[in-house]
């Protein structure tokens, strides 16, 4: 990304440029962070980024994030509309019941799995995010 101007990006056509699952692209950034997007389905990775929070923004479907906390295992239920972050150092997995598209903002250069995860299945891509058209 560059200093130039930029144009207004509509998400809707920015989710129809690539069809891959767990595989985010870049829209924008924001000082010294991404905002992301992805389309997901099925289950991510147990994974933990340890400097920092994770965002996430439902903008279709339903996403669901498993976190293992200091008092348990838990999960949550966001619809399209919600949003929630995930406090850095929280080992999290999320998991979508069928195809959702949602939005991120994290740091540049984040990892999509983490500092720390189980093993990486072949549905998730391990990146730190795509430029857009790629």
């Amino acid at each position: 990304m560059s200093d130039e101007p930029t144009m207004p990006l509509p998400l809707d056509k920015a989710l129809t440029s690539f069809d891959a699952l767990w595989s985010p692209r870049i829209v924008t950034r924001v000082n010294d962070y991404d905002v992301r997007v992805a389309k997901v389905e099925g289950e991510h990775v147990w994974h933990v980024h340890e400097d920092t929070d994770e965002f996430f923004l439902v903008l279709e479907g339903e996403l669901q994030i498993s976190l293992r906390e200091t008092a348990g295992e838990r999960t949550v239920l966001l619809s399209k509309g919600a949003v929630f972050t995930v406090p850095r150092g929280t080992e999290h997995k999320p998991y979508a019941p069928s195809r959702a598209a949602i939005l991120m903002f994290e740091p540049s250069g984040t990892s999509t799995v983490g500092d720390r995860h189980d093993e990486v299945p072949d549905h998730v891509d391990a990146t730190t995010g795509h430029a857009l058209g790629s």
